[in-house]
């Protein structure tokens, strides 16, 4: 793990983070080596950060034993060259043993995933990523999606738990993110706070987070098309917006149709864009499937299209 805090790390990258997906061989087992080929051709391409083991990477489906391979395969391949952010998740006490294995692995932060399941109150919510915090020196992103849903008062009081360094917003909602941002800057005017688009393909609402501030986001689409996300990011981040209104409505609107086809294509699709790039990373995990093979088609036209686009704006 480096010595620069990973807070200090995020403020300064230039480039998309980058969510690589977990490799599996023939017999559904772990492939190391060709998960290290992906992490690294991503460091290569120009992502600013690895988030290993997280949403994409098929959190859900690995032993604590493959979870702390995976992480500590990347630590190796990155060898400082970008901070490695692992995720943890389910209850506080598996969370905990996951953010250890994390911390053990060299990770140099946590993305904290909902609890598993359950609906919890605010104050619930806040006892269980405090303890999270506290049980490594990790730095700790929370994801709010799904079951774990903040309001303003509480991220204030997120945002003061040692460890806690950001929040990584999967639920969408850009009114109660806007109120999220004006409390934190009203509340703690001098403490600084990261904020993160996390939206299955991020990129759709680029133009919107960057409009109250967030410029921080993970791309999926970087797993296997990097060329295409990174000429994204840039346009997103020098305000050229007709670079970034093309690229939208040529790439990723229908990326998005395509992957609200089926149930689990956030995760299945990106590990079939991979493949079709040349690296066999294997099928996803059960309980999630494969897409049809007439949806792998589909994106391998629309991969072929967003190309084509960067040419056209060349």
């Amino acid at each position: 793990m480096t010595s620069a805090p990973l807070a200090a790390r995020l403020t300064r990258v230039q480039g998309p983070l980058f969510f690589p997906v977990t490799a599996y061989g023939p017999n559904g087992a772990l492939d190391l080596d060709v998960f290290r080929a992906h992490v690294r051709s991503g460091i290569d391409s120009g992502a600013a950060a690895v988030f290993a083991c997280c949403g994409t990477g098929e959190f859900h489906a690995l032993t604590p034993e493959e979870f702390g391979d995976c992480v500590a395969a990347a630590v190796a391949e990155t060898a400082g060259e970008v901070p490695v952010v692992a995720g943890a998740g389910y209850g506080t006490a598996l969370a905990v043993q996951y953010a250890r294995i994390a911390e053990e692995a060299g990770a140099d932060g946590l993305l904290a995933m909902p609890p598993y399941l359950v609906v919890a109150d605010q104050a619930g919510l806040l006892r269980h990523y405090a303890a999270l915090a506290a049980a490594t020196s990790l730095d700790v992103i929370v994801y709010q999606r799904d079951n774990a849903v903040f309001t303003p008062e509480a991220v204030v009081e997120l945002a003061q738990v040692d460890g806690i360094i950001g929040l990584k917003d999967g639920y969408g909602d850009l009114d109660l993110m806007q109120r999220i941002v004006g409390a934190v800057r009203r509340d703690l005017p001098d403490h600084d706070f990261l904020y993160f688009n996390g939206l299955p393909t991020a990129e759709l609402t680029g133009l919107a987070y960057r409009g109250i501030g967030i410029t921080l986001y993970s791309s999926a689409v970087f797993a296997f098309a990097p060329d295409i996300a990174l000429a994204f990011y840039r346009a997103l981040m020098t305000g050229d917006d007709k670079t970034v209104n093309r690229l939208l409505d040529g790439f990723y609107v229908p990326l998005v149709e395509l992957r609200n086809l089926g149930r689990g294509y956030a995760v299945s699709l990106v590990k079939a864009g991979v493949r079709l790039g040349g690296l066999d990373v294997g099928d996803v995990r059960s309980p999630l499937s494969e897409p049809l093979d007439v949806h792998i088609k589909a994106l391998a036209a629309l991969i072929e299209r967003g190309r084509a686009l960067l040419k056209d704006g060349a």
